[in-house]
């Protein structure tokens, strides 16, 4: 195997300048870091980014967003909610929380989503909601699973935690469906710190779940005549976001369209080359209608690299290319799953190859043009030594 090198690529990390920490010291020198203007205005923003008729409501995390969600809609003990069976584990945990059946579904390897026939064909009399995930970031077939939707009177909660700038014919996801749930995390397409944003094109929705993330509490700090003086009239949660994570993000949606032009570029001329190396697929949108917010790039071993994917990320690793697998196992695959439900691979075929035999590439603004050409060599390097 080659030698070690001293050059470093993470495969992710968050892109923060000056602007974003004078963001959030204006707001550890002001008096107010929760409850303030800051998470209106981040609200306001973010609404704006993904489009018209979108409300936002800032929360703490995007299983917050799914929670509220699943609450929000009434879905509960004795319902099922078909879900992806190659998510991170958050998808399924937010319909379990509410006493709700995930009946998991596989994904084709192509672009790591559930297509609209196998959502259909898991539908039941206790289905009541599709909660769906946009794979990295590359967009489920919404026209098509809204159709379906209709027809069985279902509800459809979109897991856009990859998605920031993902659209379909110009709608951004999470607009499609009934909600759709955003994640702030660090190494995100935006950040937060910690964080996310509930977003639905229903306005009676958006006041519902505001009181859901917030106690129930019938008036904020600024509605109230008399200081401290509040009603409860809601049952609710504590899922809100503070002034720093808003005054953070306010300036990281600002920045968003140089974030996602340079991840689309990064994405571009490595899935470009890849195609080219026997043994690489690139799982990817499958049209031009749909358009891949690029969180990473997944790229399926076949070939010379079948079997060889922990010794691929090692090569990888001790040349400087950081990775890391979306994800590492399919979710009813995962102890707490298997034990309640049992697991039968031969279901989900689509969700073991990519959990099992893929890596996940980075792509994000902190890389350059040359460091996507050096992550490109490497992987033909390493074809190379496998046929020797």
């Amino acid at each position: 195997m080659s030698t070690v090198t001293t050059r470093n690529i993470p495969f992710a990390r968050p892109s923060i300048t000056q602007a974003e920490k004078d963001a959030v010291m204006a707001v550890l020198e002001s008096p107010i870091l929760t409850h303030g203007p800051e998470c209106k205005g981040f609200e306001s923003d973010f609404a704006q980014f993904v489009g018209e008729g979108a409300h936002a409501l800032a929360v703490s995390s995007c299983m917050a967003a799914l929670h509220l969600a699943y609450l929000h809609f009434k879905i509960g003990a004795g319902d099922e909610v078909i879900v992806p069976a190659q998510t991170h584990t958050a998808t399924a945990h937010a319909v379990e929380w509410v006493g709700a059946k995930p009946i998991f579904v596989d994904c084709e390897v192509r672009t790591g989503n559930m297509t609209p026939e196998a959502i259909e064909a898991a539908i039941t009399p206790e289905t009541k909601a599709i909660g769906l995930v946009h794979y990295i970031g590359i967009p489920c077939d919404m026209p098509a699973i809204m159709r379906i939707a209709e027809k069985h009177n279902l509800i459809v909660i979109e897991d856009c935690a990859l998605a920031v700038g993902s659209r379909i014919d110009g709608k951004h996801v999470g607009l499609w469906g009934d909600a759709g749930c955003f994640s702030f995390y660090p190494v995100k397409h935006m950040t937060t710190a910690e964080g996310g944003m509930f977003i639905t094109k229903h306005a009676d929705v958006a006041v519902s779940v505001n009181y859901l993330r917030a106690f129930g509490v019938d008036r904020t700090h600024q509605e109230r005549k008399v200081p401290g003086v509040y009603d409860v009239p809601h049952l609710g949660l504590n899922y809100r976001m503070s002034e720093l994570q808003a005054a953070l993000g306010r300036v990281q949606v600002s920045r968003l369209d140089e974030l996602l032009a340079a991840r689309a570029k990064n994405f571009t001329q490595l899935k470009t080359a890849i195609e080219s190396i026997d043994g690489l697929s690139v799982v990817d949108s499958q049209s031009t209608q749909l358009k891949n917010s690029h969180y990473c790039l997944v790229v399926v071993l076949d070939g010379p690299f079948a079997g060889k994917r922990n010794e691929s990320i090692e090569f990888l690793k001790a040349q400087g290319v950081g990775t890391s697998i979306y994800y590492p196992q399919p979710v009813p695959r995962m102890t707490y799953y298997a034990k309640k439900y049992g697991y039968e691979a031969e279901a989900y075929p689509g969700a073991e190859k990519i959990s099992d035999e893929a890596i996940a590439l980075p792509v994000g603004p902190h890389l350059s043009s040359d460091d996507v050409q050096m992550i490109i060599e490497t992987l033909t390097r390493w074809k190379e030594e496998l046929a020797s």
